[in-house]
């Protein structure tokens, strides 16, 4: 039985976890290709940059669902949202575990990724109708949820296709989303939107918000190119351990990213402290985390621990980036929460898709160095937004 909510009246832990859950299961369609991206392109018989250009796609995919769907949080019912990208999602990843056409798949990559903006029509409701002192810790849970999907879903990739193959991922990712959309629909409640107007009037207000509030362009920019660094690393992961010394399949791949999980787990930890700490303060913090990791992957990046020290370090510091700038977002203007979200995440992804652009870009001019160089200038970009902002 569903319950009605209240803005500020608080979020019951059975929908808070339900979101959360739903929210990491979901955003995994994205990232299940970046340890296979190496076993893909020799299955298809296409060059290592054809094969890269899956993860950049299906980012690029996100993005534009971010741009114009999320928005719509704030004029339909948000369940009936979440329900057709779920229908989407079935569709576009049986699409791609029948595929033997690259341009399906990336056609397919792009659908998936429109799709599963799912999750970020759920963290503005975790910040709508938590309680204010609850805020930051409940958006942080949810992001928890999210960012522990995107960390699993590369281990799980990684075993499954090196045990099942690259196509039995994504016929048990399309099953994952039938089950997903049965629980959204017992558990969501239907939201009233708050927008009234027309769609047109709706994607307008964009602009308005962008121009209006200089905090979100801020907010919304450093944490981009921060995000463009942290897959900038994952872009091109599977390419380095298939090399000397490591000759290491998807499923070793997979698994760097359970080490991951240790930045995903101080989400909640992150949204405790954004007021107390400061969303300045911790944007030092997780740029100096980002550089360090970078260093241990540069300096380091022949051995594992290397390696896996620099993947726990960038999770850690893009965590403390991501979180304190959205979270302190959501006060920018809490009734237009899903159009504020938009214009951040959009930004996000969009500087995502750009640092997994560049990382190919630089691995085909310089190899391991070449993304080193790219994910350092990012992060070097994201602190200067900082530097030169007063706020």
């Amino acid at each position: 039985m569903t319950v009605e909510l209240k803005e500020n009246g608080g979020l019951p832990a059975r929908i808070l976890w339900t979101l959360a859950i739903v929210a990491g299961v979901s955003v995994a369609n994205i990232y299940y290709n970046q340890p296979l991206l190496n076993v893909i392109g020799r299955d298809l018989g296409v060059s290592e940059f054809s094969s890269n250009l899956i993860a950049m796609i299906t980012q690029v995919g996100y993005a534009v669902g971010l741009l114009f769907i999320v928005p719509l949080g704030d004029l339909c019912r948000r369940k009936n949202i979440v329900l057709v990208n779920f229908s989407v999602l079935v569709f576009s990843l049986l699409a791609i575990a029948c595929s033997t056409s690259i341009y399906v798949i990336w056609a397919a990559s792009f659908l998936t990724g429109v799709g599963s903006m799912i999750p970020q029509i759920f963290v503005p409701i975790a910040s709508q109708f938590s309680r204010p002192e609850h805020k930051g810790r409940n958006v942080g849970i949810v992001i928890s949820g999210l960012l522990t999907g995107i960390l699993a879903s590369r281990v799980v990739s990684g075993v499954v296709g090196d045990v099942l193959g690259w196509r039995a991922m994504y016929f048990i990712a399309s099953g994952l989303m039938l089950v997903c959309a049965f629980v959204v629909m017992k558990v969501l409640p239907d939201i009233r939107p708050t927008f009234k107007g027309s769609y047109a009037k709706l994607m307008a207000s964009l602009f308005s918000l962008l121009r209006d509030y200089p905090a979100l362009r801020v907010y919304s920019v450093r944490a981009g190119l921060a995000f463009g660094s942290f897959l900038s690393l994952w872009a091109c992961l599977s390419f380095k351990m298939a090399q000397a010394p490591f000759y290491a399949d998807s499923d070793v791949v997979g698994f760097l990213g359970l080490c991951g999980i240790a930045g995903a787990l101080t989400a909640s930890s992150v949204g405790k402290h954004v007021r107390t700490v400061g969303v300045r303060r911790f944007n030092f913090i997780g740029c100096a985390l980002m550089l360090l990791a970078w260093a241990s992957v540069l300096f380091l990046g022949d051995t594992y621990v290397g390696l896996i020290a620099g993947v726990i370090i960038i999770d850690i510091g893009m965590q403390c980036i991501q979180l304190s700038n959205q979270a302190s977002m959501f006060e920018v203007c809490p009734g237009a929460s899903n159009r504020v979200n938009t214009i951040f995440m959009t930004t996000y992804f969009a500087g995502g898709s750009l640092g997994t652009f560049l990382a190919g870009t630089g691995w085909h001019a310089a190899s391991w160095t070449g993304v080193v160089a790219v994910g350092v200038c990012l992060t070097l970009a994201s602190l200067a937004v900082t530097l030169f902002t007063r706020r």
